[in-house]
């Protein structure tokens, strides 16, 4: 075998027999706690702007994805580019909290970091980030918000539900009463990670396997080696879904796509898109297979905003930041509305 093959290898070898990658590495400090839950603020050194941002991240996977490491970290990029940042991170739920609801995290969850947030960061306004499923939550509850929301961007977030690539047959049957989830999910009470992951892998082949063929093609690089570990590390940390969200998902959401439809409820409020003025920038990814654009794009025309636009991006569904810096378009819409 030449050397660069067996260098390679040997790459590879300790790559993925190492032991877990620190992540999570940008300074911060705990501002509120609720349950499982913590409001994390990240300062910026160089404060720039007065309208400080609020990341939402989704349930499904540990927030980390946001603050990989050095160079690889949205959060790192935006607190160095002068904007003061909070990250609500919901923890990791246990089979006590079996009964938070959709309504449960958008209300005594979001609502109440938001307003932790503005109070800490005695901003007049905030900007709301939410990533996957943390951007429908986004989206909902800034249709209810009594709380000042300039900006609203929602990253790879499913918004209308009848377009389903994955899974598009059994959603189908669910619309249709074909099977019947709940008492499943009852006697469950938490959907256990392992579940979860199958579920994602199932979804996303043979995508899950072409982690390990990147590994190796630069297995000889310990940089890139590095920041492999370390996504496919948060590619790896799932964890329990309380049995109530996902039931009030799949029949809210999934089933009667009320979001599209006007007819969502949180609480005793009516969650309609019509409500949003926040300023909206919508994204979606040309390569990703879990969340179309077709489901993301309808939020444009059922928003209220003035000041709302639709980006593209080349890649799939976790690109970030690269290279220590936010992505341009992000970064300058931002900043334009800011201040």
């Amino acid at each position: 075998m030449s050397t660069p093959k067996l260098n390679r290898w040997t790459g590879f070898i300790q790559t993925i027999s190492a032991k877990e990658p620190e992540v999570g590495m940008t300074p911060r400090t705990a501002v509120w706690k609720k349950n499982k839950a913590t409001l994390w603020h990240y300062p910026s050194k160089n404060k720039k702007y007065k309208v400080p941002l609020f990341l939402i991240y989704s349930l499904i996977n540990q927030p980390f994805i946001l603050d990989l490491g050095p160079k690889y970290s949205l959060i790192e990029a935006f607190t160095s580019s002068g904007f003061e940042v909070y990250l609500l991170d919901f923890g990791i739920p246990g089979y006590e909290d079996k009964d938070l609801s959709m309504d449960d995290y958008i209300l005594r969850y979001i609502k109440k970091g938001v307003q932790r947030a503005l109070l800490h960061s005695n901003a007049s306004e905030i900007s709301l980030i939410g990533f996957c499923m943390g951007g429908t939550f986004a989206a909902i509850y800034t249709s209810i918000a009594d709380e000042p929301i300039k900006n609203l961007i929602i990253s790879v977030a499913p918004i209308d539900f009848s377009v389903t690539p994955i899974f598009s047959e059994g959603v189908k049957m669910l619309q249709n009463e074909e099977v019947n989830f709940e008492p499943i999910l009852d006697a469950w009470g938490m959907i256990p990670p392992a579940y979860v992951k199958r579920g994602m892998k199932l979804a996303t082949m043979p995508i899950s396997y072409s982690p390990y063929l990147s590994l190796l093609s630069h297995a000889d690089d310990e940089e890139r080696n590095l920041k492999w570990s370390r996504f496919n590390y948060w590619a790896d940390s799932h964890i329990p879904i309380s049995a109530a969200a996902i039931k009030q998902m799949i029949v809210d959401l999934e089933k009667e796509n009320k979001l599209i439809t006007g007819n969502l409820m949180i609480g005793d409020r009516p969650a309609k898109l019509k409500n949003i003025t926040a300023n909206l920038l919508a994204v979606g990814a040309s390569h990703d297979r879990l969340i179309s654009i077709e489901q993301i794009k309808p939020i444009i025309d059922l928003v209220s905003s003035k000041d709302k636009s639709f980006h593209i991006l080349e890649g799939g569904h976790g690109s970030l930041a690269k290279d220590g810096k936010a992505p341009g378009y992000l970064e300058n819409w931002l900043a334009d509305r800011s201040n």
